[in-house]
């Protein structure tokens, strides 16, 4: 009720600047620890997960309030993309509503403030309860990209739930790249030695914007490699049908319009990998039915972001509670038993 009280001031004004806002508000506010595993906790990458449920990364690029994200009922916050030195990202406005068609188009670049200062934020919360990603990134005009995410493995292994290795943003020249089968396998080998044999998984995020051979060998190395997840997928250079004013700005597309190509690349690499390595669906989720039908098309974990900036921080206990009773209403126990049973 206070989100739509406060809403159309917040749309008032620039969205950067409203989600600058947002983010002190939370930080502000009480801390009320993570939830509870109940009936759609699901263990993943070794992992205990006390629902599906979580905040995908580019809400806190750094690391300013994990805790009270999970506070609104996530089961696993991603914090980043935090690159190894301070970045201020591309020129604005950099970030645009689609207020008619439910979706944002962002360029922000990796806008962040660097490793140090998030390492320090994220080892203050040493020891506190719940799952924290770390979403780690390159810096725009670094001369050795696999060198920053071997330097970020090391310095945010020992603080981080999970690693998320970003290859997919749009916004920094060059990145996508290194989704190359053979950019690919020397990152991840660099990354893996980087982060030792007692660190945390790595989870992989990649682009909706992908060929049918790309799916192939982005599958077949994450298999090889063992890696934790597959995050599919990062915001999309395509622009379908869309009626916004602000449709043809350059950038990634997220939100509503969105979910129908994440959903089938998601699919895609549930065929390729034959369900072996777990898959995190996000793009496109704004209620608890996309949730759901991410799930049994062969998501175990499902992500958010956009959808929160049309409804609000109650969004992700509504999507919690209605995954509940669709949990029930089609006979499964347990997400788990869910997955992939479309």
């Amino acid at each position: 009720m206070l989100f739509d009280l406060a809403r159309p001031a917040l749309f008032a004004i620039d969205p950067e600047r409203a989600h600058r806002l947002t983010v002190r508000a939370l930080a502000a506010s009480p801390m009320r620890g993570p939830p509870r595993p109940g009936k759609l906790a699901i263990d993943i990458a070794g992992l205990a997960f006390p629902n599906p449920l979580g905040m995908a990364a580019g809400f806190d690029k750094d690391a300013e309030v994990p805790d009270q994200l999970l506070g609104l009922g996530f089961g696993f916050a991603e914090v980043g993309s935090i690159t190894p030195l301070p970045q201020e990202g591309n020129p604005k406005p950099r970030l645009f509503r689609l207020v008619e068609d439910r979706g944002v188009i962002n360029r922000m670049g990796f806008n962040n403030g660097g490793a140090e200062i998030a390492r320090r934020r994220l080892a203050a919360r040493a020891g506190r309860p719940g799952i924290v990603g770390i979403n780690i990134g390159a810096n725009k005009d670094s001369a050795d990209r696999v060198a920053d995410y071997a330097a970020m493995t090391r310095i945010m292994a020992p603080l981080a739930s999970y690693l998320a290795v970003n290859i997919s943003s749009p916004n920094t020249p060059g990145l996508r790249a290194l989704q190359d089968e053979g950019a690919l396998t020397g990152l991840l080998d660099a990354v893996i030695e980087a982060r030792g044999a007692s660190g945390p998984p790595v989870f992989l995020k990649v682009a909706p914007d992908l060929e049918p051979a790309d799916v192939d060998a982005i599958s077949r190395i994450a298999l090889d490699r063992k890696l934790g997840a597959l995050i599919v997928s990062n915001t999309t250079i395509s622009r379908p049908a869309l009626s916004s004013l602000q449709a043809r700005e350059a950038g990634g597309l997220s939100g509503a319009p969105l979910r129908d190509l994440a959903q089938t690349r998601l699919r895609d690499f549930r065929k390729a990998t034959g369900g072996a390595i777990p898959l995190v669906g996000v793009g496109g989720i704004g209620n608890a039915e996309d949730a759901w039908t991410r799930i049994r098309a062969g998501a175990s974990l499902v992500q958010l972001y956009s959808a929160m900036v049309y409804e609000g921080p109650g969004l992700p206990r509504r999507i919690l509670r209605g995954l509940e009773r669709l949990m029930e209403r089609d006979g499964f126990s347990t997400i788990a038993e869910a997955v992939g049973s479309e």
